[in-house]
């Protein structure tokens, strides 16, 4: 590649930013956006909090160019990688306010903030201000506000005062929007640069699949990575080294859904807020878990086949999959396979994908037949780990017998796992409370779960069976 060529391309508060990275550069690929904004000097808006996506005080916002349109999202820049600004508009909270001859002029949502007491420390107030002009540019409605400042805390107002200049926000007039535009045709050029895809000997950023494939195939063991919002952590809070890393977050491939007749099929690289408000209508157990799948911020950049390949005994997505029976698609240069979660995901934190692999498209059946349910179990609603995690389906025949019944769970054991012997159990019998019951006392035959900081062994194992019964008084 040319040294006199930038790797990273992307505007910066409405100007163009040129990146030099490479392996001799004081900026790694791995610095993430957070540093790097930090090391400036100028631009203390950022705050890191917590280093792990959770608190929302280094909240900025992304644009980008998607068929024709600008979409903005909030993000959280403590555990996103520079790269991944590429072709998109960084915004950071001293964008929106203007200085004259010493004067701030202070963006509506500032003034709005500010007008409703919701502000008193102001370490977290420039990431709430953030996740709100995210939320007005994207339209968003009154219902959606909770939603949306979910990834930011504040520990000095409370909430009142925060979601009251929310609901004023939603009602403010577009005429009072500044005079700045954002760079449409500008993004459009960036977009447009296929070349210059930015790689240095320990990170690619390819823009095709096909590209990624002969990649992957040829350094099989570059670290795959799309959102990173798992693999960060590891930089952030354990201060390793990822180690070599295919990125890919460019690959629009990797981004399309299609919905046909009997089934949706998403690209691996969907991120989990488009996918929670595509399916919201079609399958509200997924939404009821997507909900309070970590935060607004978080979930615009984490994606579903990296929730997926992660492999995580804790991953939200996992035991939704498995009773959706969902199909893993996983190709390499060669060939192309089909696995189920349960063949996937073999061990603690380990897939059946071979060194050259990877996880391209996610299909999930539509039938109509069954009836589906999913519960998250945290220590807090918002933002946390799964305790439990139980997601059911039941068919059931025409007399009210269940005809057919998968129970999987996630946080019980090593992996997301069936219930089999809770299924057999349940196989045949009426569906009526007395199956639930007597079924409720077979859970602990299925799982030996572990006691850690989240739960006790015996408390997961009354959780399982507890909300097993649950299922049933919502749905009799």
């Amino acid at each position: 590649m040319n040294k006199d060529q930038p790797h990273i391309r992307f505007l910066f508060n409405g100007k163009l930013q040129e990146l030099f990275i490479d392996d001799e550069s004081s900026i790694s690929s791995q610095t993430t956006v957070l540093e790097w904004l930090r090391s400036l000097g100028s631009y203390y808006g950022v705050k890191e909090g917590c280093a792990e996506g959770d608190c929302g005080a280094c909240t900025v916002v992304l644009g980008e160019l998607i068929k024709g349109k600008i979409q903005y999202k909030a993000v959280t820049s403590c555990i996103l990688f520079l790269p991944y600004l590429h072709g998109k508009h960084l915004i950071t909270v001293e964008y929106l306010s203007s200085v004259d001859k010493g004067e701030y002029t202070l963006h509506p949502i500032q003034e709005i903030l500010a007008k409703h007491n919701a502000s008193q420390c102001g370490y977290c107030t420039p990431g709430i201000v953030m996740s709100l002009f995210s939320f007005y540019q994207n339209d968003k409605q009154k219902e959606d506000i909770n939603t949306s400042l979910s990834g930011n805390l504040c520990r000095c107002t409370g909430y009142e005062s925060i979601k009251n200049a929310a609901h004023e926000i939603v009602d403010w007039s577009e005429e009072n929007e500044p005079e700045y535009k954002f760079d449409k045709d500008h993004l459009a050029v960036l977009k447009q640069i296929k070349g210059d895809h930015f790689f240095t000997t320990h990170y690619y950023q390819p823009q095709s699949l096909k590209e990624a494939l002969k990649i992957k195939s040829e350094k099989p063991d570059f670290v795959i990575v799309a959102g990173a919002t798992d693999m960060a952590l590891l930089k952030t809070k354990k201060q390793k080294n990822i180690g070599d890393i295919l990125d890919i977050s460019h690959i629009e491939e990797l981004k399309k859904v299609e919905k046909r007749k009997t089934y949706w099929e998403f690209g691996s690289g969907v991120n989990v807020e488009d996918l929670r408000l595509l399916i919201r209508n079609e399958w509200p157990d997924f939404k009821a878990v997507l909900d309070v799948f970590g935060s607004n911020q978080i979930r615009s950049v984490a994606t579903l086949g990296g929730n997926i390949g992660s492999a995580s005994p804790i991953g939200d997505l996992l035991p939704l999959l498995m009773v959706h029976q969902a199909q893993i698609i996983i190709q390499s240069s060669h060939q192309t396979r089909v696995e189920s979660i349960e063949s996937l995901i073999q061990d603690y934190r380990k897939t059946s994908l071979l060194a050259e692999e990877m996880i391209t498209k996610i299909i999930i059946p539509i039938d109509k037949g069954w009836i589906y349910w999913s519960e998250k179990v945290s220590k807090r609603r918002q933002l946390d780990i799964s305790s439990v995690l139980a997601s059911f389906a039941f068919r059931l025949t025409k007399d009210r017998k269940i005809g057919a019944v998968v129970l999987a769970y996630g946080g019980m054991a090593a992996i997301p796992k069936r219930a089999s012997k809770t299924e057999a159990f349940l196989l045949g019998k009426p569906f009526v409370e007395e199956s639930f019951l007597e079924a409720a006392e077979i859970i602990n035959h299925d799982y030996k779960p572990l006691s850690d900081v989240r739960s006790s062994q015996k408390a997961r194992i009354l959780l399982a069976s507890n909300l097993l019964k649950k299922f049933y008084y919502q749905n009799q």
